[in-house]
Parts: C-alpha cells; structure tokens; sequence
C-alpha cells in the first residue's frame, strides 16, 4: 500500500486502474467525495494530521494498493532509471515521462522509492498513468537486451541533433555518479545537452526532461 493526499490526487487516482482500499477524511472536510461509502472512513483532525506527510493536511489521504506489474519488455519508448536516489527528483521524472509519452519506467535496486510521500506528491499523478517496473539491474538489462539504449555522456552527441531509433531506451542515471558502468557498457548511443563552459551539469530530473521532449520532438510536431 502507499497513502496518496489532497483532493485533486485522489481524484486523478478515482480515474486511474490503481485500486483504492480506503479513503480517510477529516470531519471537517467539505470537499466532493465520489467514491464508494464503504471506502471512506471519517476521521478526526489530529488523525488526520497523522496520516498525513504535508505541513497543511488538505483533509483526505487514501490508502492505495501498489499494482503488481511482471517484468517484460517495453512496448515502446521507455526509460531506465539507474539509481536515481532522490525521491524528488524520482517523482519528477515520472511526472514528466508520463507527459512526454514514456509510459513504461524500469527502476533499479538503487533508486528511491517511487511510492513514498515525496515522490508521489512530486509525480503529480504521474505515478498512477506509468508502469513502473522495480527489479535488479540485471534483471532489467535482460528484457531490453533487444531496446536500445541512450545514455547522457558529456562525450556523446548533441542531443538537438541526433536522430534516435523508432524505439529506445533513456537511460538516466544516479545524481551524484550518473549512469553505473554496467548501464553505460550496454549503450547503444550516448548523448549530451550542450551547456555553457560556466555550467558542468544539470539536475538529473530537469536532465531527463530535457532529452526526453527532444527525443520525442517528432511526436509533437502538430
């Protein structure tokens, strides 16, 4: 289970497959709840308070079961999470994937967890329309033995000018020492943002983001 809080993510989890198991609310709550009675449980403030991980309680927090997906290959452009160790920067990331139309995420051992507080407030419901894969590294490096893969390398070719594949995997990895050895052994290409020589580097979300729109630049021509 994970806790999801305030009105508008528990309404974009009502419109998503995730399985509600139950849904607190303050006694002084006054927003809409359109979900099933047997669901809600009423609760005081000071319970509320509890459950819930923000400074200011919006007053509803759902308990949420976490989807169980069976590792596989992707159907389509995906990304490759390789140690991402930020919860922030984690949720971000899936929040921006889920826009660009990376709909399938594979997660490392290393990485932050994807279900906690921080990064679901930070997915910004994110999290509810991506299938997020979490296994070993190997593991995940197996089922894309046939995909791709593009990693940011300061070596690599100007992003804004490199073609990428019909499908591919983006690989994006740890904040403080990028992608692990066994991800960049396994590179098909390697890529990089062009910055000024007063800047060495960019936060790993905004990063992602970057290349992510870039590499799909062709899906949103119109």
């Amino acid at each position: 289970m994970f806790l999801v809080e305030g009105r508008k993510m528990a309404l974009e989890c009502l419109k998503s497959n995730f399985v509600l198991d139950r849904v607190f609310v303050s006694e002084k709550y006054e927003g809409e709840l359109p979900f099933s009675r047997e669901l809600i449980v009423s609760v005081s403030e000071d319970v509320l308070r509890y459950l819930s991980d923000e400074k200011t309680p919006q007053g509803i927090v759902c308990r949420v079961k976490i989807p169980k997906y069976s590792l596989s290959a992707p159907t389509g452009k995906c990304l490759l999470l390789d140690g991402v160790a930020d919860p922030g920067n984690l949720g971000t990331i899936v929040r921006t994937a889920n826009a660009a139309g990376y709909s399938e995420i594979y997660l490392t051992e290393q990485c932050a967890d994807p279900y906690s507080p921080k990064s679901v407030r930070a997915s910004m419901s994110g999290v509810f329309f991506t299938k997020l894969y979490r296994a070993k590294q190997a593991e995940i490096l197996s089922v894309l033995s046939s995909t791709p893969i593009i990693v940011a390398d300061m070596g690599g070719t100007n992003v804004f000018s490199f073609t990428p594949p019909a499908q591919f995997a983006l690989a994006i990895g740890n904040e403080a020492n990028g992608i692990s050895e066994a991800v960049f052994s396994k590179a098909s290409h390697t890529v990089k943002i062009p910055m000024t020589a007063t800047q060495e580097s960019l936060n790993a979300a905004i990063s992602a983001g970057i290349i992510m729109y870039v590499l799909q630049k062709d899906e949103f021509q119109n």
